[in-house]
């Protein structure tokens, strides 16, 4: 079965993880039991080697793309073995077990770097209808594991909501549910949408159960999507930044993905570039102090500019298919775009070559980089000679003019360099153009010559033959325009000028386009009903007046309502009503999310008796909010519902200075990322951009 599932992971990406984390699964099942067995038949003096074990670990080794299972797989092993090493306090029988253990380290330890090939591997996502484009990179998912959930909210809505955590069973089991999708998200704009909306419920579970000041005993553990090294926290916040990232990287994996043959495809590859270069850089403006290597700045910054450099890349893609019929001008312009292309990637190489970053990120990356350089670069000098050489007649004056800016004005001029930059003459034109195709040649074999050194790139089947079209193309113009009596010497072409008509902007993502529901709305409204915040548990109050006689007291704002005033020696005042309270129930009737007008019917309804429920704010006056200066100075029951049998006219009267007066549309609007300048976040926030 294990050989089946190794011949099925090779057909595709999507496809091939899910089959092989299964597989894993089982396979690792299975290494507990054999390495567990083998150290207890030691302890018992029994010479049973751990054989099947290391044949395991050969095996696994031969699965293509699960390096997600085998992250959790060899973490768990290393645990393991150095558990073992602790079983026994004889000293003699740890040094043997230990020489044991150390045997399967060395085997996890070459399966360590033949994970760090699986992480380099680019084919997977690659486009198979165009075999002749060049690769591009793509990142894999971070992996994590799974969370019960359920016995930590159940007792946090017992505790802080003191309500009965039965009723809310359905909504942990359907967020954990969405979490287990998340895990395993489909390679398309589904999957996009999936993690966005699970990113956007994760504000409302922040809210609902992730104290200030408080550990929950809930650990985040995500894999590093390049290492596969585990990281944990206790806060949300690398929750939150993990599913950005792996956002990001499905992004790049739609891009990797498209068939940019076409216009079409190439666009959308721009797209998904952009997108993912601005989710990488709301990662690292929103979140600081990583615990993985994959969310520090500096990897961050590198993600970005390997972004933009292949969404730039994807552009002269399009700028390519029949510029070599559109004349002079035309060859030039696309000349520079494609140095321009060369240039960003040799930016991008310099900033991935930095100490923080280098030992990071595969070495393929490294190699891919300095080949794609070369590449465009020698593409540069091509398209330059192509033009030169098929143009015929004089050349125009604007475009003698675009050849004085199209070298570049600080080019070196020793005596191997050809003292040409506009030609007056064809001759000059065709050893202007020869002396291109030379260095395209020259820069095309560097490419290759950098591509076979590289063991990882050469297993990129359509890299290499990319690379040996360009380069035989190149060489067949330069055998035409050979001539047998031409015994001059060929000089160095002038370096290209790097220019481009096209900027690129990082795209913004936009988290308001993908809306979610509350699953514990019934809890109330999160303004008041957060975890952030402290009320008194629930008491009942039961109010009985005669004919004559009222309530006494006076209710205001929106969900829920506030008592505004309560009047001296009246039986709201006898039975412990006090101002500031909030009203959760009348009856049986739940009052949390009910406006104004609501409650007050209720209450008109229920005749000479009542009996409700309130809870009583800790940590913030609510009735008398500091930030809501002039207004604060009018009685609270000048703007408030007072509640008799006989005063029926200032019922429909609500505060407009309450926060809770907010209509239900407005409420719907909120900014996930506001900033604390708002006047409801007066209370001590911790700020998600930074881990703890």
């Amino acid at each position: 079965m294990a050989s089946k599932a190794f011949r099925w992971c090779a057909v595709d990406a999507e496809s091939n993880e899910n089959l092989v984390r299964l597989v894993h699964i089982m396979l690792f099942q299975y290494s507990r039991k054999v390495i567990v067995y083998s150290v207890t038949n030691r302890l018992k003096g029994e010479k049973n080697h751990l054989k099947d074990a290391t044949d395991l670990l050969t095996v696994t080794s031969m699965s293509f793309d699960c390096f997600a299972s085998r992250r959790r797989t060899m973490t768990r092993t290393f645990h393991l073995q150095y558990t073992f090493c602790r079983v026994t306090t004889n000293k003699k029988l740890r040094e043997t077990v230990a020489l044991e253990l150390s045997f399967v380290n060395s085997n996890l330890q070459l399966l360590k770097e033949q994970l760090a090939d699986l992480n380099s591997s680019v084919n997977i996502y690659q486009n198979k209808s165009s075999p002749q484009v060049v690769p591009m990179i793509p990142l894999g998912l971070k992996e994590t594991k799974e969370i019960d959930f359920r016995d930590i909210f159940k007792d946090f809505i017992l505790e802080h909501y003191s309500e009965d955590s039965s009723k809310y069973e359905n909504a942990i089991k359907e967020f954990m549910d969405i979490r287990q999708a998340v895990r395993t998200p489909t390679r398309d704009h589904n999957g996009v949408k999936l993690l966005f909306g699970y990113y956007n419920l994760l504000y409302y579970i922040d809210r609902r159960f992730f104290p200030p000041h408080r550990n929950m005993g809930i650990f985040f553990e995500w894999f590093d999507s390049l290492t596969g090294v585990p990281s944990t926290q206790k806060t949300i916040a690398f929750e939150k930044a993990s599913v950005l990232f792996n956002i990001a990287a499905l992004y790049t994996q739609i891009a990797a993905k498209q068939d940019r043959l076409n216009s079409t495809g190439v666009d959308a590859a721009v797209d998904n570039f952009l997108r993912a270069a601005g989710m990488f850089r709301y990662i690292r403006d929103n979140f600081s102090n990583a615990p993985s290597m994959d969310l520090s700045s500096d990897t961050l910054d590198t993600l970005i500019q390997l972004m933009l450099a292949q969404a730039r890349e994807c552009l002269f893609e399009k700028l390519t298919p029949g510029v070599e019929n559109l004349g002079l001008q035309a060859c030039l312009e696309v000349a520079q775009e494609a140095e321009q292309v060369s240039s960003v990637y040799r930016t991008v190489h310099k900033v991935m070559s930095c100490s923080s970053v280098k030992d990071y990120v595969p070495y393929s990356w490294i190699s891919l980089l300095l080949v794609k350089s070369e590449h465009y670069r020698a593409l540069g000098h091509h398209y330059a000679a192509v033009g030169l050489l098929e143009h015929n007649g004089e050349i125009e004056k604007e475009v003698e003019l675009f050849l004085e800016y199209v070298h570049c004005p600080d080019a070196n001029n020793s005596s191997t360099c050809i003292d040409i930059r506009v030609p007056r003459t064809t001759e000059e034109r065709r050893q202007l153009g020869k002396a291109h195709l030379r260095a395209s040649l020259l820069l095309h074999e560097e490419a290759l010559r950098l591509h076979r050194m590289c063991r990882q790139l050469r297993q990129i089947d359509n890299l290499q033959e990319r690379l040996r079209i360009a380069h035989d193309a190149s060489l067949d113009r330069y055998a035409r325009c050979e001539q047998e009596d031409d015994f001059q010497e060929i000089l160095d072409a002038p370096p290209i000028q790097a220019a481009t008509k096209y900027q690129l902007t990082l795209m913004t993502p936009e988290f308001s386009e993908y809306t979610v529901d509350d699953l514990f709305h019934d809890l109330g409204p999160l303004k008041v009903f957060s975890a952030r915040r402290q009320w008194t548990a629930a008491r009942t109050i039961h109010l009985k007046k005669e004919t004559d006689e009222n309530f006494g007291f006076s209710v205001r704002g929106d969900a829920p309502v506030i008592v505004a005033a309560i009047d001296s020696r009246s039986i709201a005042q006898e039975t412990g009503m006090k101002e500031g309270d909030f009203i959760v129930l009348i009856g049986n009737t739940d009052t949390k999310w009910m406006g104004h007008e609501e409650v007050v019917r209720l209450i008109r309804e229920s005749g000479h008796e009542l009996t409700l429920k309130v809870v009583t704010p800790i940590d913030h006056d609510y009735l008398h909010p500091k930030s809501n200066g002039s207004s604060a100075s009018s009685s609270p029951a000048s703007n408030a519902s007072t509640l008799s049998s006989t005063d029926l006219s200032r019922v429909n009267l609500r505060s407009n200075s309450s926060p809770f007066s907010k209509d239900k549309r407005r409420r719907a609007t909120w900014n996930f990322f506001r900033r604390s300048q708002s006047k409801e976040r007066q209370f001590p926030i911790i700020n998600d951009v930074v881990f703890r």
